[in-house]
């Protein structure tokens, strides 16, 4: 009869949890991402099949017509201008949000005075704006960076002011007992302690960036993602403009992807935190 001491199981059952915690096996984490997809490619693939549709093309038509489209030429004049306005703005917004959310978050009296005003803004659809916009700052890049900024910036704002509002007091003074100077408390206390919905608001806000890239496109635009979409729909070239409306979901997912890669690091201290408060439960 073999006997098991407790002391060789114990790296087995931390193996285990530490599986459970991330969701199991790297292939099988793969293979759930993938599957859905999958399916539905497929399922696309064979109901368009025999389409006889001139809006809904087959499926085979649409990704034969895909690289032509896109791969001789647009992805210079029409995919890196969109890429680098969409990112310019996110990256505007994230700056601004973050700052002024810190600022507005750590002063009851600036929070009393500007919530009501941000209420206001927050109810406007950015996209109702950019014919205003227009006026100001003309039908350029200028104006499409601002209105990927504009609509970025309220999940950013919004979620940090929160996060800083919801730091734990004890921290704060805590923080104070060690006589933390400003930016060492700002840096290490405050911004950490906000991290999880800051980072909560950037997903969001990168989601509606990629909408209103496209949005401020389609408005007296020379050149982008949206601009093609629109021009391929006013001119019946049906495949063409579904590829476009493919290749945005691919943008979106590469971005999610490389959102996750920068979240990974930036949150492994709450993903530990919270692990060990599971352990100790």
């Amino acid at each position: 009869m073999t006997t098991t001491t407790p002391g060789a199981t114990a790296p087995l059952a931390r193996t285990g949890a530490r599986r459970r915690r991330r969701g199991g096996p790297l292939w099988q984490r793969v293979l759930l991402a993938v599957a859905l997809p999958v399916v539905l490619i497929a399922a696309w693939w064979f109901t368009s099949a025999g389409s006889q549709s001139f809006f809904f093309p087959p499926l085979r038509e649409i990704v034969t017509s895909f690289a032509p489209t896109w791969f001789e030429g647009r992805v210079f004049s029409d995919v890196l201008p969109s890429l680098g306005r969409l990112l310019t703005g996110y990256a505007l917004a994230l700056v601004v949000g973050i700052a002024l959310g810190t600022a507005i978050g750590l002063s009851p009296t600036l929070r009393a005075y500007t919530e009501p005003v941000l209420e206001f803004f927050r109810a406007i659809p950015p996209p109702v704006l950019v014919p205003i916009l227009m006026l100001f700052l003309g039908i350029g890049t200028t104006m499409r960076v601002f209105v990927i900024a504009t609509g970025a910036l309220w999940p950013i704002l919004l979620n940090t002011v929160e996060g800083v509002r919801g730091i734990d007091e004890v921290l704060r003074d805590t923080s104070r007992v060690y006589r933390l100077g400003p930016a060492a408390r700002l840096r290490t206390l405050v911004l950490r302690g906000a991290s999880p919905q800051i980072v909560t608001g950037a997903r969001q806000a990168l989601s509606i960036a990629i909408i209103l890239m496209v949005i401020s496109e389609m408005f007296a635009a020379r050149d982008g993602l949206g601009f093609s979409i629109v021009q391929f729909q006013r001119s019946f070239a049906i495949p063409e403009m579904w590829t476009g409306i493919i290749l945005l979901g691919l943008i979106g997912v590469v971005l999610s992807l490389l959102f996750r890669a920068v979240e990974r690091p930036v949150l492994a201290w709450y993903r530990g935190f919270r692990q060990s408060q599971r352990g100790g439960n």
